[in-house]
């Protein structure tokens, strides 16, 4: 099942099924699961090429599944439908919640280990020389709007804000994330992890490093064979778990994470070398890709005299 509790939740959902052919793939799946590439591309009267990029949309935002059977393409490859069901509730709760929000840019790291290919720039230029590890540590880093490494974490120290005494009731974290190919590379998978105070949340497999299109605000200066944009990503970690674009994680939930408003919570996004796909990460800030907007953090609380809150 696929919850979404909100527009922004939806957001990516609600566009991959805005299309009548993706909407047919789905009814077929639905009436025939586990179809081959090839019969749900004569099914549906296209070609596999057309049929590719329609099932990888659906496939981001975890309305199908593919799965490779041997070394083989073509039927070798194989659909299913993965939820029996959307909820879309957006309903407010009857417990009025305060939030505060920050927002980050993706230079403004307080702690980091990478490995090349790696770099950063600003909207003006580069910072320091690509794949030169060095300058992840120099001051000109805080101008940095876009930033990529090969594998290797950025950790980021994020003020709580909120009324002493007060409760956390919902976290959320937005960011748009690619791979990091040399390159560039539409299929170059990395499982790209979520950690806040240390506690894996979970991992999100980034289907690849986006350059055949130039990213919306990339600044002139910008090399057409660099990366161009990523997919905008949002994590909500509640008392029920962690779900990405409204689909659930893992089982990890606020009491798991340690939240203390006096010291505030440290957000890390990582690339570990033992994972299974290990395709580096590319964060994009409000002057690069297709999103006008930094890392954001929003913590929405219930205040010390509300109820539901512990004394």
């Amino acid at each position: 099942m696929i919850h979404i509790k909100s527009p922004e939740e939806g957001a990516a959902l609600f566009k991959a099924l805005g299309s009548d052919i993706r909407i047919a793939i789905v009814k077929t799946l639905l009436e025939e699961p586990d179809m081959s590439m090839n019969e749900l591309a004569g099914r549906l009267d296209i070609t596999a090429g057309a049929l590719t990029g329609h099932v990888k949309k659906l496939e981001e935002c975890g309305i199908l599944k593919v799965n490779t059977e041997g070394a083989g393409h073509g039927n070798a490859k194989r659909c299913s439908v993965i939820p029996d069901r959307i909820v879309i509730d957006f309903r407010q709760k009857s417990v009025r919640k305060n939030a505060y929000q920050v927002s980050l840019k993706v230079g403004q790291f307080s702690e980091c280990e990478v490995w090349p290919t790696c770099g950063m720039a600003s909207k003006d230029g580069l910072i320091g020389e690509m794949d030169d590890v060095r300058y992840f540590s120099h001051p000109a880093r805080f101008a940095a709007d876009i930033l990529w490494f090969g594998r290797g974490y950025v950790e980021y120290a994020v003020p709580c804000l909120i009324p002493c005494g007060s409760r956390i009731d919902c976290l959320t974290i937005s960011a748009e994330l690619s791979s990091e190919a040399p390159g560039v590379n539409e299929v170059w998978p990395s499982d790209i992890s979520f950690l806040v105070n240390g506690v894996l949340l979970g991992k999100w497999t980034s289907p690849g490093d986006f350059g055949k299109q130039r990213g919306l605000l990339n600044p002139d200066w910008w090399h057409d064979r660099l990366n161009q944009y990523g997919l905008l990503k949002m994590l909500t970690v509640n008392r029920e778990g962690t779900f990405i674009d409204g689909r659930r994680l893992s089982d990890v939930n606020l009491d798991d994470l340690g939240l203390d408003e006096r010291k505030g919570l440290r957000l890390r996004f990582a690339v570990d070398g033992d994972s299974d796909h290990v395709g580096g990460m590319t964060l994009f800030g409000r002057t690069f890709g297709n999103y006008e907007r930094d890392i954001e953090v929003r913590m929405e609380y219930i205040g010390p005299e509300e109820p539901g809150t512990e004394a």
